[in-house]
């Protein structure tokens, strides 16, 4: 979902951001890897030094939480993680809601839809990520999809394809299907294998701009004479 940009909304965000390294560093410093012991290390300290509301408080450390923890389980990690897209996470009813054409988030921001994709409308919605990149604020929501009822085929068809030919069947058929690739090398080779010949400097000129021949020594000889007058009216020497 698109919605429009607003001052607020941006301030808000970099504040977010700020409080959201900020708990990244903490929690590798002291070696935080618990929800509780993050909570007591953290909670505090957002509501107070970084003005969050409660809810955002705690989707902020549970934001950071999650960043040291992808930090910590990749083998090849470099210096400490750094967050600079402007992002924040929304919990759905306290932190966001939808209504008439407008977006209203934490501390009475209302945000003007610009743009929406209604297909998964009939499912519930979940938490959401409010992103700012250039001029462009975006509202991702998650939605709550169920899992597909089983579904049992009433019957099954193996299919096999190799470079030259393609098998498919089951326990009562089995067909089989030549592919074009034989044919295509056929005449790939062909091809430069005539172009091997032509372009050779022993072949005469005439020859070389004709590119064919026609298989009769006969008439070969006839066009090789014509070829010779041809170039000694042009003014060759030979």
């Amino acid at each position: 979902m698109r919605v429009s940009p607003k001052s607020g909304a941006i301030e808000l965000l970099r504040r977010y951001n700020v409080a959201l390294n900020y708990a990244i560093n903490k929690i590798l410093s002291l070696g935080l890897r618990s929800i509780g012991r993050v909570h007591n290390a953290l909670y505090r300290e957002l509501r107070e030094w970084f003005r969050l509301l409660s809810r955002t408080a705690i989707d902020c450390y549970r934001d950071a939480l999650a960043n040291a923890n992808a930090w910590r389980n990749n083998p090849r990690r470099g210096r400490r993680p750094r967050v600079k897209k402007l992002s924040m996470l929304l919990h759905q009813g306290q932190e966001y809601r939808v209504e008439d054409g407008y977006v209203e988030i934490i501390e009475g921001i209302k945000l003007e839809i610009i743009g929406w994709d209604r297909r998964y409308n009939r499912y519930e919605s979940e938490e959401a990520r409010l992103v700012y990149r250039g001029d462009k604020m975006m509202l991702w929501i998650s939605k709550k999809i169920p899992k597909p009822q089983p579904y049992q085929p009433r019957d099954a068809i193996a299919v096999d394809i190799n470079e030259r030919k393609i098998v498919y069947g089951d326990d009562k058929i089995n067909k089989e299907r030549d592919t074009k690739i034989g044919e295509a090398h056929r005449w790939k080779k062909l091809a430069e294998d005539l172009q091997k010949k032509y372009s050779s400097p022993k072949y005469p000129a005439w020859r070389r701009r004709k590119a064919t021949s026609s298989g009769c020594p006969k008439c070969d000889s006839k066009l090789e004479e014509n070829g010779y007058r041809r170039l000694k009216m042009s003014g060759h020497r030979f």
